[in-house]
């Protein structure tokens, strides 16, 4: 759904319009008929409770992780693809998901490569890994994100989601 709508107004922050395409800085900003989804605004300029659009965006949080353990990742790829899980959904190498031993199916969790800084959340679908030293197993995509893909497997920190 868009809107159209005139809007000028004095703005001292940083405002997104046409889904945030465009920062406009402090002065004058003038949104002729500009399709937008919302324009963060001052709050004195508008308030929750005067306009609907504000009033429909979600309250989001940011999830909080605890480091659980670290050690050796590895990525298991389309060889599996299509074969059941212990969740019972088939595997899809593209989608962000692990398989660890323990933590319970549908965990999120944050996978860091201390190398490189690069973190991915994954949801665990699986059981496993069963060989070596490995502590989890990562869809291809999600090896792919932390940049561990091309070795075949590398160091990582696990955290899990936080209630």
């Amino acid at each position: 759904m868009a809107l159209a709508a005139t809007v000028a107004m004095p703005v001292t922050g940083l405002v997104l319009i046409a889904g945030g395409a465009t920062p406009a800085f402090a002065g004058e900003v003038s949104a002729a008929a500009v399709p937008f989804t919302a324009i963060a605004a001052p709050s004195a300029l508008v308030s929750e409770t005067s306009n609907p659009v504000i009033q429909a965006l979600p309250k989001y949080e940011t999830p909080k992780y605890e480091t659980i353990a670290s050690g050796m990742a590895s990525y298991y790829g389309r060889e599996l693809a299509g074969n059941r899980t212990a969740s019972g959904e088939r595997f899809n190498p593209a989608d962000l998901t692990a398989a660890h031993r323990t933590l319970p199916l549908g965990s999120k969790v944050r996978v860091t490569n201390p190398r490189t800084g690069n973190s991915v959340i994954v949801r665990i679908n699986d059981r496993g890994p069963f060989h070596g030293n490995r502590l989890i197993d990562l869809s291809e995509a999600a090896a792919r994100e932390i940049g561990i893909r091309a070795a075949g497997s590398g160091k990582v920190d696990l955290a899990v989601e936080a209630d």
